[in-house]
């Protein structure tokens, strides 16, 4: 058996929503019998979803080990603070989401779960509740004593990796540095061959237009990247680039390479979403959201939608679980289990 916790996330946002829908669509799959799901976070916020989405009463629990299967069960966080309202920027809503982070890294280091799942936080009343977090990156790092994280998203065969993530554009070309492309690198063939892939093929994406023109657009592919990427082909690895940004992606896509080393958050967020991200073309609402976010790095397994709270749609019944589902199956990969 593997355990696994979801964390709600803000439960103003659709995290209570798509955790019941997620459990309710598991509970229907044949390969999912030695698996045990539970989540953590707003007791009451639970409840109110899965009555409106006929989940039924969710079990409250105090310990991982009472959770059986993937019955509807919720380990409480801040008991005696009211849920916040739906669509609703809050106080409350930070502190549930970092209490619930906070209680899920602690059973993961202690060995009480295999790994957690995290459904999408608000960064603005994560800061009003006190927490000075860009998001939930750096938020694990700092309750795991972890430096130097690598964030990965991945749907199906589609994976980027990220050299930088949230910085100003400006600040990207400093932090290339041999030290960090080694170590995005290293942690890249790490995950690929946990995911099952005996010889990994990753690339590595330019930083500059066309991969700097010989120097014309900027040397840093060339003093930076270029002599790591020789290095890891001279050691025997299946590493290419610079390839210029308007091409490796459509390379990834065709499944040329495993996954694509971006340099930049955008630079990687960009066609991952186009690809993984639909929308009803006549109404302009979302039809499926799939895509993970894996951090990297940790000394716990953490996967997590890539979405926000939706706060437009929270308390509707219409947000979709896809993205949660697959980061569930992602977090199944990298703990063995499948």
């Amino acid at each position: 058996m593997k355990t696994f916790c979801i964390t709600m996330g803000d439960p103003a946002g659709i995290g209570p929503e798509i955790i019941v829908k997620a459990l309710m669509q598991l509970q229907e799959q044949e390969d999912t019998g030695s698996l045990r799901i539970f989540s953590i976070g707003c007791r009451d916020a639970l409840e109110h979803a899965a009555e409106k989405l006929g989940g039924g009463k969710p079990r409250v629990i105090r310990a991982p080990e009472e959770c059986s299967g993937l019955d509807l069960s919720i380990l409480p966080v801040e008991e005696n603070l009211p849920a916040p309202q739906p669509g609703q920027v809050s106080v409350e809503g930070g502190i549930f989401a970092f209490r619930a982070v906070e209680e899920a890294v602690r059973l993961a280091l202690e060995s009480r779960i295999d790994g957690l799942v995290t459904a999408p936080l608000n960064k603005a009343a994560l800061n009003r509740a006190g927490y000075a977090y860009a998001g939930h990156t750096d938020m694990l790092a700092d309750l795991t004593e972890t430096q130097n994280t690598v964030m990965m998203l991945a749907h199906g065969s589609f994976r980027v990796t990220h050299l930088s993530t949230h910085v100003p554009l400006s600040e990207v070309p400093r932090l290339l540095t041999e030290e960090r492309l080694d170590h995005v690198l290293t942690l890249t063939f790490e995950a690929l061959k946990r995911l099952g892939i005996r010889h990994p093929r990753v690339a590595v994406a330019a930083l500059n237009p066309h991969g700097g023109e010989g120097g014309l657009f900027g040397r840093e592919d060339l003093d930076v990247s270029q002599p790591v990427i020789e290095r890891w082909q001279h050691d025997g690895h299946d590493v290419h680039g610079p390839v210029p940004g308007d091409t490796v992606f459509v390379k990834l896509r065709g499944q040329m390479f495993d996954a694509v080393v971006a340099m930049y958050l955008d630079e990687g967020h960009v066609p991952f979403k186009l690809l993984g991200f639909e929308t009803d073309i006549r109404t302009g609402t979302w039809e499926s959201m799939h895509g993970v976010n894996v951090t990297l790095g940790l000394p716990i397994i953490r996967t997590s939608v890539d979405h926000g709270t939706a706060f437009d749609i929270a308390g509707d019944g219409i947000a979709n679980a896809d993205s949660l589902i697959e980061a569930i199956d992602y977090a199944r990969h990298l703990a063995g289990l499948c």
